[in-house]
């Protein structure tokens, strides 16, 4: 199913005593009660043990490249092979943030924190602040971070703020975005040590602080080492761009152009979950270019599920939405991004036009 450019308006039924329609928390508790009873909650450790042999394997095959490369402007593969496995790093600290690879709480927080601060550098922290949010607020105006107005603006209301000097890019936004997820990977490391540097409460602050410093201080001197000062830039250059966006290709589908819900709305988890979530179709090939993150539906429903249970809840999920007449929205890869870049492009246009002078303007009005 695609969608229009636009986030259409959620319109929210209400279940009357004594009809037909089941209560929304008996709905729920229904679906995740077939899904539990299939098993499809038990924890998949092996496969997450052999995804984190495979990728370090993989790792230690760049280092040997890069050391057999030396001088070579071959050097930029190996930077951008190393900023997709960088990616598959960060899917399996975001799994670990969700408890989908132990059963122990510390345990998976312990696996997360190593993955995100010293292999991906970003702070494991800060994502288990925002990423929770999101979660239990999904594109609800006001309570989901992500739909915040930052460089790209998602509401109508937050474009038509927007002073006339950055109002250009804010209006062809949509086709600045994929352009402008190069520097993602540089915002996330930022963001990271904003935090662990920053005022706020932060667990484990001192420990994220040395992994995330011992991280970047050795990356950096291995690669300046090595490598010339403008082969080491380009290098550092490239890794990061391919990162970041390789992380907003995989992220951006799932809740973009979907449905946004007013801050104030009384919405059941089931649909506040189904309705403002997007899954990708997709084989085996998939599962592993996004990590699972193509069923966003049921992962927002099961956050807790291991990755290689998805599929079956997936099939499980969309029959049931369907039975219950609850809108379940899926689409290709390359559609939704066609979708994102319509819906963001739509929204910008709210912004004012840079060439319209606000002094001119004003003598206009009179």
């Amino acid at each position: 199913m695609s969608e229009a450019s636009a986030a259409p308006t959620v319109r929210i039924v209400r279940t009357r005593k004594g009809g037909d329609s089941q209560n929304p928390t008996t709905e729920y508790s229904s679906l995740l009660h077939t899904v539990r009873n299939l098993g499809l909650l038990g924890r998949r450790t092996g496969f997450y043990w052999g995804v984190f042999a495979a990728l370090v394997l993989i790792t230690v095959g760049l280092g040997v490249g890069f050391v057999l490369l030396g001088d070579s402007w071959y050097q930029l593969i190996i930077a951008g092979v190393l900023g997709i496995i960088l990616t598959q790093f960060a899917f399996l600290a975001h799994e670990a943030s969700h408890r989908q690879v132990f059963q122990s709480g510390p345990a998976n927080d312990r696996a997360g924190r190593v993955l995100a601060n010293l292999f991906v550098g970003i702070s494991y922290a800060w994502w288990m602040t925002k990423h929770s949010r999101h979660h239990a607020n999904p594109n609800v105006v006001g309570k989901d971070p992500d739909i915040d107005p930052d460089f790209i603006v998602f509401r109508e209301e937050d474009a038509a703020k927007v002073n006339w000097i950055t109002s250009f890019m804010t209006r062809k936004q949509g086709y600045l975005f994929f352009p402008m997820l190069t520097l993602e990977g540089i915002n996330l490391h930022i963001q990271g040590f904003k935090t662990v540097f920053g005022k706020g409460k932060v667990d484990k602050r001192w420990l994220e602080i040395s992994m995330l410093t011992s991280r970047i201080v050795i990356y950096l001197a291995v690669i300046f080492y090595f490598l010339p000062l403008g082969m080491a830039f380009a290098f550092v250059g490239v890794q990061m761009a391919v990162f970041g966006v390789y992380m907003g290709a995989s992220f951006a589908p799932n809740h973009k152009g979907m449905p946004q819900l007013p801050h104030e709305s009384k919405v059941d988890f089931l649909r506040r979950q189904v309705l403002t979530s997007r899954n990708i179709r997709g084989g085996t090939l998939m599962d592993t270019f996004m990590g699972g993150l193509n069923y966003q539906v049921e992962h927002h429903l099961f956050p807790n599920m291991a990755r290689p249970h998805l599929k079956k809840a997936q099939e499980i999920t969309k029959e049931y939405c369907q039975s219950n007449k609850i809108l379940y929205t899926e689409t290709g890869l390359f559609e939704s991004y066609g979708i994102v870049v319509a819906y963001l492009n739509k929204v910008g246009l709210a912004a004012r036009d840079p060439f319209d002078c606000p002094m001119v303007q004003r003598f206009h009005h009179r």
